[in-house]
């Protein structure tokens, strides 16, 4: 949790409000921590992203103004800023505004780029740390990140570049050994596989994919380097999607993945 200073009068002597950065969770509104339910239900806006669900919005008052800023969001012309511009204006106007992002907002979540641009403009924030998808689909799916006989690292990495374009280089920049997890890595899976391998992974290191985390809707597919990306385009797979790469993959625990595994 990171503290910035309290409210304070801005230079027209309006008391100035104050912005939430909160982590949403994967998905599933159980895993929302007390203090991103506080803030919530303390809320005079709720900025959120694309992915947070109904039933999590719904955890705000019902007169909170609802703003839907997300860089997938319908009708947002603001995917370019580091942050939307109501959420400064509705914080100058003295407004509590919570900033809702899915996971954690400091994992590929662009809350440091956020976290800046509030900081900038003098406003006093605060970041309540939210479960990452990473760790979100660790625990529905049973697979150990780390396992004392498999992996003794975790690498977190995102197969897209800054400039949206995606970075083909990415896989060979990511240790050969240990787990690697890739987020939004959906769309350039094959490449991203073949990378791997010619960085010196085995075309048989397991790999899952798992695509809605936490939530009802989902699903899960597990194959090897040699083969993933061909097993996700048969099961038609739907974004968003977190891919597992490792040995670890086959000391999962839960009967779903096990099954799946078998097959």
């Amino acid at each position: 949790m990171h503290k910035h200073p309290e409210p304070r009068a801005s230079a027209s002597g309006l008391s100035q409000g104050k912005i939430w950065l909160v982590g949403a969770g994967p998905g599933d509104p159980e895993l929302l921590t007390i203090k991103a339910v506080r803030a919530l239900s303390e809320a005079d806006v709720i900025a959120y992203d694309e992915l947070i669900s109904d039933e999590i919005l719904a955890l705000a008052p019902p007169h909170a103004e609802r703003i839907p800023v997300g860089r997938r969001a319908k009708g947002c012309r603001y995917h370019e800023d580091k942050i939307h511009p109501a959420v400064i204006e509705r914080a100058r106007e003295g407004k509590t505004v919570v900033r809702l992002k899915g996971g954690d907002p400091m994992i590929f979540g662009r809350g440091g780029e956020e976290a800046e641009e509030i900081a900038a403009a003098g406003l006093a924030f605060e970041i309540v740390p939210g479960i990452s998808a990473a760790l979100g689909a660790a625990a529905a799916t049973g697979i150990p990140l780390t396992h004392r006989e498999e992996a003794s690292s975790v690498t977190f990495a995102t197969a897209h570049a800054s400039s949206g374009d995606g970075d083909p280089k990415l896989a060979v920049t990511v240790p050969i050994t240990g787990t690697v997890v890739l987020y939004m890595g959906l769309g350039r899976l094959a490449e991203t596989a073949s990378s791997l391998i010619n960085a010196g992974r085995a075309p048989s290191t397991p790999v899952a994919v798992i695509a809605h985390a936490t939530r009802p809707t989902q699903r899960l597919v597990i194959g090897t380097l040699e083969t993933i990306a061909e097993d996700v385009a048969r099961a038609q797979l739907p974004a968003p999607a977190l891919i597992v790469v490792g040995d670890v993959v086959s000391r999962a625990v839960t009967a779903e993945t096990l099954l799946a595994l078998a097959s």
